[in-house]
């Protein structure tokens, strides 16, 4: 048994149970991942995966343990690398955070930059994704944390850490209609054409909810996963668009009027997600802090013991 193999089992566990796509990955052969995959199984005396004549189905039983266990293995071991550099580096590195693209266009450039004065040798990479992208990238390892709502899946190896919570607002161009409306409501929002939010974000469960509660079909014409694009399509005159508050900006977004509807939908909880066995150096410490300042690092680190 060896470390090259635990790594093999998490990789192809996590690329769906494609061999080719894990070998891609980890940049060998798929020919060698069969074979030291088979060689693990003939060591412990269980198959890892289920098959169907080539192709790799799921994880057995056993293999659902051995794989929770090589990964508690492989991420032990990356930390203490971790540690490594962290002594090596002289202040400097690398931090690698994933988030949505509201959160990396609206909130983080202030955070960046009162970062980038207190540390100014670490190197800031912004992922952008889906709540589920961000969290599996932290899971996976390719990112140090994540800032955004919670996936609509669980992640065990997860710890979500709540910052806050942002509401909504409904953007309209100028001299729209609703904006005559003393209180906005459902029934005076159904009937006009609706830009939100792919599926993938809680918004959009959010907002079919809150029509559905109120007995009106949404007549959605298009989603999106940046908040940008669904500003230029209200501009457009193609519809009215329900988006977080927080990325309408009035100086701006001329050209368009913000109508609060935090009466209306369910506010969506932001969280920084950590992974469980994750080592994380001071300065990663230090942007959460920036970010949401009650964000200590003894208050993380409770967090991720318990």
């Amino acid at each position: 048994m060896n470390l090259q193999q635990l790594r093999y089992v998490c990789e192809i566990a996590e690329r769906g149970f494609s061999v080719s796509r894990a070998a891609a990955a980890l940049h060998t052969s798929q020919p060698s991942m069969s074979r030291q995959i088979q060689a693990l199984e003939r060591e412990l005396g269980v198959p890892i995966f289920v098959r169907s004549k080539r192709r790799l189905l799921a994880l057995t039983g056993p293999g659902m343990e051995v794989c929770d266990a090589a990964r508690k293995v492989v991420r032990t071991l990356d930390g203490l690398r971790q540690i490594g550099k962290g002594f090596s580096t002289a202040g400097g590195g690398t931090l690698v955070v994933t988030t949505s693209h509201t959160h990396a266009r609206y909130v983080l450039p202030k955070v960046i930059r009162a970062f980038t004065a207190m540390h100014p040798k670490v190197r800031v990479m912004l992922r952008q994704g889906s709540p589920v992208q961000v969290a599996q990238w932290v899971s996976s390892g390719e990112a140090d944390f994540s800032i955004c709502s919670k996936p609509a899946r669980e992640m065990p190896d997860l710890v979500l850490l709540p910052c806050y919570d942002h509401h909504k607002v409904v953007l309209v161009p100028e001299r729209h209609p609703l904006l005559k409306t003393r209180k906005l409501t459902i029934p005076a929002l159904a009937p006009y054409p609706l830009i939100t939010y792919d599926t993938d974000f809680p918004t959009h469960s959010q907002v079919m909810r809150a029509f559905d509660r109120a007995g009106h079909e949404p007549n959605v014409i298009l989603s999106a996963t940046d908040v940008d694009v669904m500003k230029a399509y209200v501009k457009g005159g193609l519809g009215v668009a329900i988006v977080a508050a927080l990325a309408y900006e009035k100086r701006e977004d001329r050209g368009l009027r913000a109508i609060e509807a935090g009466h209306l939908f369910e506010p969506n909880k932001i969280y920084i997600g950590i992974q469980k066995q994750a080592y994380l150096r001071q300065y990663a410490f230090d942007f959460m802090q920036l970010f949401t300042p009650a964000m200590t690092k003894e208050k993380v680190l409770q967090a991720l013991a318990a």
